[in-house]
C-alpha cells in the first residue's frame, strides 16, 4: 500500500468531505504526469468527478497520452480559491490535489459512461445533442481515468481561522 505525506499545516487543511465538494464543483484542473525525458507534465484540463475518480477526454494520441502509458502514477490539482491581498502580502487560497493511477479506458460501456458524463457535466440536458456527438466523435476519443488513492485539500490560514471562530 503506498503511503502518502501527512499535511504540513494540518490547520488549513480542509476535512473530506469539502476536498470532495471542491472537486464535484470545479470545472478544470492540472493533470501532472510524468513526461518525456523525466521532465514533468502539467496539463490544464475539463474533467467530471463521478465515484472516487476523475474522466477526461483526450484525442487519440500525444504527448499527455504517451505519458500516461509510459507511467500510471500522476497527481491532479484544483484551485478553488485564488484572492491575492496585495496589502498582506499573500492569498487567499482554497485547493485540492488529488493524486492516484491514470489509465486508458478500454471497455466500451465505461467509456460510453464517462463521456456521457462529462458531456451532461459541460451542457446538462441537451441529450440529443450529445447523442449525435458521441455518434460522430466516439471512436476518435480516448477516456482517461484517475482512480484517486489520496486527496488532500488545504485553504488558507486566513480562512481556516475565520472558519474557527465561534
Amino acid at each position: 500500500m503506498e503511503e502518502f505525506r501527512e499535511m504540513r499545516r494540518k490547520r488549513q487543511q480542509l476535512p473530506p468531505a469539502e476536498s470532495e465538494a471542491i472537486l464535484r464543483g470545479a470545472t478544470s484542473g492540472t493533470l501532472a504526469l510524468s513526461g518525456d525525458h523525466g521532465y514533468p507534465y502539467a496539463v490544464p484540463l475539463s474533467y467530471v468527478y463521478a465515484d472516487g475518480r476523475l474522466y477526461f477526454h483526450s484525442a487519440l494520441e500525444g504527448h499527455k497520452v504517451d505519458a500516461i502509458r509510459g507511467c500510471d502514477k500522476a497527481s491532479f490539482c484544483v484551485i478553488d480559491r485564488d484572492e491575492v491581498k496585495g496589502s498582506e502580502y499573500t492569498t487567499y487560497f482554497r485547493s485540492v490535489i488529488a493524486f492516484g493511477r491514470v489509465s486508458i479506458v478500454d471497455d466500451e460501456a465505461e467509456k460510453l459512461a464517462a463521456a456521457r458524463l462529462l458531456g451532461n457535466r459541460y451542457h446538462p440536458g441537451h441529450d440529443e445533442a450529445l447523442a449525435k456527438e458521441l455518434e460522430h466523435g466516439f471512436s476518435r476519443m480516448l477516456i482517461i481515468r484517475f482512480d484517486i488513492k489520496h486527496l488532500s485539500g488545504k485553504q488558507a490560514i486566513e480562512l481556516a481561522a475565520h472558519r474557527s471562530k465561534p
